[in-house]
């Protein structure tokens, strides 16, 4: 499987996890032993349980870049997009922000509202942006 599809299956199981009606391992379990079109591998888990770790680090990030609006006002789907490629920005092995962003924003065209993918380039950008400046002054 390639990354893309692993960001996508992490992002869909994410959404289903949010919901609280089945645990995250339930839809882990299920994701690998029965259903083919949406198995979340090594790279999607990794994803998913960083953004699950750093939750609150990660949502006080992204509240930071919101002008006027508050995390919990955003659309499920736009959360959980963010949510994960701030995951793998921050704390993934790879140095791959740009790949990353254009890859949530082609979620976000593919699952969000119709705008949605220009709020979710923004806001990623900013924290990348913000996120690379930090690398280069410590």
């Amino acid at each position: 499987m390639n990354r893309r599809q692993a960001r996508e299956n992490a992002f869909i199981a994410s959404f289903e996890a949010s919901f609280k009606v089945t645990p995250l391992e339930g839809i882990l379990i299920y994701s690998r032993e029965e259903c083919t079109e949406y198995k979340v591998d090594e790279f999607g888990e990794k994803l998913i349980r960083l953004s699950m770790d750093h939750a609150q680090e990660i949502e006080e990030l992204i509240e930071s870049k919101l002008k006027g609006w508050q995390i919990e006002r955003l659309p499920r789907v736009c959360r959980i997009i963010l949510s994960i490629s701030v995951a793998e920005i921050l704390f993934g092995d790879d140095d791959m922000d740009s790949i990353v962003i254009n890859e949530a924003v082609e979620m976000a065209k593919k699952f969000a509202a119709d705008d949605d993918y220009q709020f979710i380039n923004g806001i990623l950008g900013a924290i990348a942006r913000e996120s690379h400046a930090e690398t280069v002054t410590e």
